[in-house]
């Protein structure tokens, strides 16, 4: 099973991420917690050029080839083998991440889009996508507040630093491929406390996972 964490900076997926497979653990459930971009070696390199926040020039083509080339390696290297000895997947940020910071926010030809990941996944799709949603203004507040914290972040704050229109494009984004694909996605309200945002997820996963 691939499960896959979606929403804007600060929305705290990737926390929730490592909640869950402490969770799925507990459960005797086999998991794999990754992320998009630089879920592999290759991938983290691609990572440090995607999020430089001194790449203020990269074009939105040369951004999107980039973001294609770290998924390729990374369903060769991790999630495809992974899936096949019997894996639950959780990534941090999938194809559905593309669609809507290149396509929608960025307004590269979704056919372009549609067509490499035509070929980048082969037919591949999550079984379960979480988005976790929240007022732009919340989610950048409390994405400052943890790079501002974190040293290592601060080198990775490209997206960051885009306009509230960008993000707002990208919030609404997300929540138009959620109410086109009800079956797959479930919207989580993350402008909560960490703990009842957690109590929401696992109610949603206890009913499907387990």
């Amino acid at each position: 099973m691939l499960i896959t964490f979606e929403g804007i900076e600060g929305s705290g997926k990737s926390t929730q991420a490592k909640l869950l497979m402490e969770w799925l653990q507990t459960k005797n459930i086999s998991c794999l917690l990754t992320r998009e971009p630089g879920g592999t070696s290759i991938g983290q390199q691609i990572r440090r050029i995607l999020l430089d926040p001194n790449h203020t020039n990269i074009c939105p083509l040369t951004e999107l080839l980039l973001y294609m080339a770290d998924r390729a390696q990374h369903l060769s290297e991790r999630i495809l083998p992974e899936l096949s000895s019997g894996k639950t997947i959780l990534c941090d940020r999938f194809y559905d991440a593309t669609t809507v910071y290149q396509g929608i926010a960025r307004q590269v030809d979704m056919a372009v889009i549609k067509k490499l990941h035509t070929i980048v996944l082969s037919g591949l799709k999550p079984d379960i996508t979480l988005l976790f949603d929240l007022p732009v203004e919340e989610g950048l507040k409390r994405a400052w507040k943890r790079i501002t914290a974190n040293h290592n972040e601060q080198q990775e704050n490209r997206f960051e630093k885009e306009s509230i229109a960008f993000h707002e494009r990208v919030r609404e984004g997300y929540l138009t491929l959620a109410q086109n694909d009800p079956n797959r996605f479930f919207v989580i309200n993350a402008n909560q406390s960490e703990e009842n945002v957690f109590e929401d997820m696992v109610k949603i996963l206890s009913r499907i996972v387990l």
